[in-house]
């Protein structure tokens, strides 16, 4: 379909919704009717920071709570993910770091989506992901996740571009008492939890530890950049163990919260390589830590509420065994190979309140201001890129890949949730940034919401979005031997228009349909440099639209079966080759039934199936493969109240998925995923 047919076609739909409008008013049996419908587990927050349903939420939005985590069997963050429609999970091939695709937005560094937890960005500086040592995420500690499909920097600010991802963790009323957990599975993984939750001397305490250790999946590489050199390690395996600590402490009392978490990540492997050629040696560690302290008065004045909040994060990266761009033997390079040993430090103060006045008739008007601070305090890189071929110490010398520097930003916005109608809300917003380096940013955004009957809500979103350069595209230094950054770069921008139907027929049945378009502009990416040059320096360089639809069911017959379904389409296309954009699957399908068949006894199969994925322009090897990943979980509560059993099969049937590589750098391999695999886990609840 052509997109500007597409798009007219958007308008066509509201023009429909609106003249419908005129003739259908929902009455207050109705309204009833409507309250009736939602339960706890839809409400959502992060669209407009106020807790909502999600079907009247002015976003395209998706809630996973704790219940659905372990209906799905997760072990991580990212089997959650791929659940939602819309978001594919890809990877890369540098530590298998989740490469989080929403709707062909697909990018190797994935700068463009925001990861909050319990609302507080893990964004660092030196990428703009959440870390190249990112190692997972375990769920045990979470709550809900809530994610936005489009963008959300009218509320948040950059990075909010592609795609919102709030992961809400547990609080000590919500544990209420101690829960352990033993996992064992394929690759000698070794899991362990412990949950504690209680109050003390009037202090609600939750205390959460997660500990996961791994050998990896190992997947044959057949061959790399080097292949025919004689240097290269192929055919060889990847590597992917790791050691994983989680530790998180939340303590509430009256009007305030403190919460404080670790993320610590040890012995973690390369995955495949920093420089398309297969690296068994590499391995890194990171600490990430945060902090924050809320204060929230829900009624400081007639119709007022206020809260203030401050944060920390310290986040790092570190080498802990030596990282081989090219190994041994590789031509051009030293006899020992091409090593590089980039670390960075990095940490961020943010401070920010809101208010929300209610006190103006049918208008919700909340105002916010802030200030982030966040520098890059310490790097260090040793590396062999000299003349002697040894490995030297360069740090606090101009040779090293990247200065020690720091970014401020200012921001402040206000919005207005206005009802018009006894049916009709209309959300308008718009956000102020101002970064010391780049200068500013103004994002708006807007949503009309109709409740156009007790059992139908129907949606028109617009926004718009932008994306600060990372410190890796804005100021690695020209000694870097692959990426340079460029320090004249624009922010990337996007608009998006989306169409949303949320339609329940019946109180067991849930239907969610939208379509949506967008315009990406001034891309970063790194371009490469003109011959003899060997590197690639940052520049905006692209635009691409992209449009689609998505579609939800929900249906739960009874208190034993449920039955979960979507699918998702998508076209992105490249504006300077008119050629698809690439890598992004076209077409998803997820289904998952989760059906108790015994007192006590639950099944659970579930299906991802992943479909036509081209390449990008100027990669001529043939499309990738599709491929569909079957799971099966087992879970009994039939012999005791407090423990529960549980195991479970990925990829029952043993297909062999592949993410892309980039193909850049002459690579003809895409990177193997993980093959199939099973688990048995207790857990034992003393509440």
């Amino acid at each position: 379909m052509d997109s500007r047919i597409f798009k007219i076609n958007v308008y066509l739909m509201l023009l429909i919704s609106l003249t419908f409008s005129t003739l259908t008013f929902a009455d207050e049996e109705e309204e009833e009717a409507l309250l009736e419908l939602y339960g706890d587990e839809e409400l959502v927050s992060i669209a407009t920071g106020t807790a909502q349903p999600i079907s009247k939420a002015p976003a395209v939005a998706s809630v996973i709570t704790a219940a659905d985590i372990k209906e799905i069997g997760a072990r991580d963050i990212d089997d959650v993910l791929e659940t939602v429609p819309g978001l594919h999970v890809s990877r890369s091939p540098i530590g298998s770091v989740p490469i989080y695709t929403f709707r062909g937005i697909y990018a190797s560094q994935n700068p463009q989506v925001l990861i909050l937890i319990n609302g507080i960005s893990i964004s660092n500086l030196f990428t703009g992901n959440r870390n190249q040592v990112w190692g997972g995420m375990p769920v045990e500690s979470i709550s809900r996740i809530e994610v936005i499909r489009g963008p959300g920097s009218a509320v948040y600010g950059a990075d909010a571009f592609a795609g919102v991802i709030n992961i809400v963790t547990k609080t000590g009323s919500e544990i209420n008492g101690t829960e352990v957990g033993l996992r064992y599975g394929s690759f000698d993984t070794k899991e362990s939890w412990i949950l504690h939750g209680g109050n003390y001397a009037g202090f609600e305490v939750g205390l959460m530890a997660e500990i996961k250790s791994t050998d990896g999946h190992h997947e044959d590489v057949n061959s790399d950049v080097l292949t025919g050199s004689g240097a290269s390690l192929t055919p060889g395996s990847t590597t992917n163990g790791r050691d994983n600590l989680d530790l998180r402490l939340d303590v509430e009392k009256g009007m305030w919260n403190f919460r404080g978490g670790l993320q610590r990540r040890r012995n973690v492997e390369i995955g495949f390589g920093v420089g398309q050629a297969l690296d068994t040696n590499a391995e890194y560690e990171s600490d990430r830590w945060n902090a924050d302290l809320t204060y929230l008065n829900p009624e400081i004045a007639d119709n007022l509420d206020f809260q203030v909040q401050a944060s920390f994060f310290n986040t790092s990266q570190i080498v802990s065994e030596d990282t081989f761009i090219l190994p041994p033997g590789a031509p051009m390079t030293p006899p020992i190979g091409l090593i590089g040993n980039p670390e960075v430090w990095e940490r961020h103060w943010r401070f920010n309140t809101t208010s929300l006045f209610t006190g103006f008739e049918n208008h919700q008007i909340r105002v916010g201001a802030g200030y982030t601070h966040s520098e890059i305090y310490r790097v260090e890189d040793n590396n062999n890129f000299n003349m002697t071929g040894l490995v030297m110490d360069v740090s606090d010398t101009p040779f090293a890949f990247l200065p020690e520097k720091h970014r401020d930003n200012k921001f402040g916005f206000i919005q207005d949730v206005w009802s018009i109608a006894n049916d009709w809300e209309l959300t308008a917003g718009i956000r102020y940034d101002d970064y010391n380096d780049f200068g500013d940013t103004w994002n708006p955004r807007a949503a009309l919401v109709w409740s156009a009957r007790y059992d139908t809500t129907v949606k028109l979103l617009y926004g718009q979005a932008f994306r600060a350069p990372s410190f890796a595209e804005f100021r690695n230094r020209p000694v870097n031997p692959v990426a340079v950054g460029n320090d004249d770069l624009d922010p990337e921008e996007i608009e998006t228009i989306e169409f949303a139907v949320d339609y329940r027929p019946f109180e067991d049945l849930h239907f969610i349909a939208n379509v949506f378009y967008y315009e990406w502009d001034d891309i970063i990416t790194f371009v490469a440099d003109p011959l003899p040059a060997t590197t690639f320096t940052a520049q905006n360089a692209g635009e691409q639209t992209g449009y689609g639809f998505e579609l939800e069911m929900e249906w739960n017959p009874n208190s034993t079966f449920s039955l979960l379904a979507n699918y998702a389409f998508q076209d992105s296309e490249d504006e300077d080759s008119n050629e698809d954009s690439g890598n992004a699957p076209h077409h998803q399908i997820y289904a998952r039934a989760d059906w108790e068949f015994l007192p006590g006894w639950t099944i659970t199969p579930a299906v991802n199936y992943v479909i036509d994925r081209d390449r990008p322009p100027l990669d001529t090897r043939d499309e990738l493969d599709d491929y569909a990943v079957f799971d099966l979980t087992l879970r009994s509560k039939a012999f005791s109240d407090q423990w529960e059993l549980s195991a479970g099969v990925r990829n029952l049937f043993n297909s062999s998925p592949e993410e892309p590589t980039d193909a850049s750098l002459n690579i003809s391999n895409d990177l193997p995923l993980e093959r199939r695999s099973a688990f048995a886990e207790l857990r034992i609840d003393f509440q």
